[in-house]
């Protein structure tokens, strides 16, 4: 029920059918993502920020998902910090995490991208209407977790964030410009959400099902969101400095957030 939630496609964008190709040969991609979230969290690095050409300023899709996350790890007892581009950090320094410029990967016990760009086949990074990225890029850090062995987790919503190259196929396939956007950057595990943002969330309402306690109380979606985008933090889709994410409203957003803790807790009331 999470993951069809999560990839509610509200904004039209075409990952439905993704989707379902991807949940038919993976049905367990929640599951086991919510499993190597629980079983390494103990330092982990979470990279979010993707700048939206042309002027390569990031949005408001990752930032509170890799806040969520933190969030979750610091419940959990683990600590996480957080690789992104400056503005981002300015976004989210009123909530008081951590941050890193030069991370050191073989020091992390798992390392998750939530909406960050990967690099396609021609070594470049596009946006989804198949703009090239000319900005810093962090998927290095995930190539470098792979080769080090660190477990890895991607959550993107379009095919050309970091993790996406493990269903390269499918948005060649299903995605408006997906030969040229496609990410062929991997991880060992992918969430593919309509919302990169409702991935992350995804994926602690799993873990707060399968390690039997809320991981993410009182999270407070409008104020998030509203707070980042006054900092600067724009809207991927308007390309505007707007308390929206994805070209979709607050009060959606909100209502997915909703749903996501009444069925965690619905499911926790009955154990």
């Amino acid at each position: 029920m999470i993951a069809h939630l999560i990839n509610t496609d509200a904004g039209n964008r075409g990952v439905l059918r993704v989707y379902i190709d991807y949940r038919r040969e993976n049905p367990d991609f929640l599951h086991n993502s919510a499993k190597m979230f629980l079983d390494n969290y103990e330092r982990v690095l979470v990279i979010t920020g993707f700048p939206i050409p042309p002027m390569m300023h990031a949005e408001t899709d990752g930032p509170p998902g890799a806040l969520a996350l933190v969030k979750a790890i610091e419940t959990l007892g683990g600590t996480a910090e957080v690789l992104t581009y400056p503005e981002v950090k300015t976004a989210l320094e009123p909530f008081g995490i951590r941050f890193t410029d030069e991370p050191e990967i073989e020091d992390y016990s798992l390392v998750v991208a939530v909406e960050t760009p990967g690099r396609t086949i021609d070594g470049r990074y596009y946006s989804m209407s198949g703009m090239e990225i000319t900005r810093e890029t962090f998927d290095w850090a995930v190539l470098r977790a792979r080769e080090l062995g660190v477990p890895t987790i991607g959550i993107g919503d379009g095919g050309n964030e970091a993790g996406m190259g493990k269903i390269r196929d499918l948005v060649v396939k299903h995605v408006p410009y997906g030969e040229r956007i496609a990410s062929v950057v991997e991880t060992d595990e992918l969430i593919l959400s309509a919302v990169s943002n409702w991935g992350a969330y995804g994926l602690v309402a799993q873990a707060s099902i399968e390690f039997g306690k809320e991981l993410l109380p009182g999270w407070d979606e409008k104020t998030i969101v509203r707070i980042i985008s006054k900092f600067g933090l724009i809207d991927g889709v308007s390309k505007t400095q707007t308390p929206t994410v994805d070209g979709i409203s607050l009060n959606v957003h909100e209502k997915i957030v909703e749903l996501l803790n009444a069925l965690v807790g619905e499911t926790l009331r009955e154990r």
